[in-house]
């Protein structure tokens, strides 16, 4: 996956918006102001900071050893960073689409049912 299409897929979820708290070189994707995905979209080799269930983190470490490693500069339980080249691009958006739902799915149920993710 690209980086263009990294951002594109990253904006294509209800509400989502691209921000820069950390600097201009720092992509923040936020949904209602929660983050769910953090990249330098011009790093290399590119990595994305997703969020994630800490099993699934656990077991996505261990399959994808050299890819998939404890979120850098993240709490390490439920956030992992993933070298983008070491995953094929299903399991990317996947992993992309879970990070922004474990965000939703701790917003307020007013915010959850606007964005059709009760």
């Amino acid at each position: 996956m690209t980086p263009e299409r990294l951002r594109a897929f990253c904006l294509e979820f209800n509400a989502s918006v691209e921000e820069f708290p950390f600097g201009p070189e720092t992509s923040v994707f936020k949904v209602l102001g929660k983050m769910f995905a953090l990249t330098a979209l011009d790093a290399r080799p590119l990595t994305v900071n997703l969020k994630c269930d800490p099993d699934e983190a656990i077991r996505l470490r261990g399959v994808h050893p050299a890819a998939v490693v404890p979120g850098w500069h993240m709490n390490k339980r439920h956030w992992n960073t993933v070298t983008v080249s070491g995953v094929p691009d299903k399991l990317l958006r996947e992993m992309i689409e879970d990070s922004y739902d474990l965000v939703v799915a701790g917003l307020p149920k007013a915010d959850r049912l606007r964005l059709d993710r009760p």
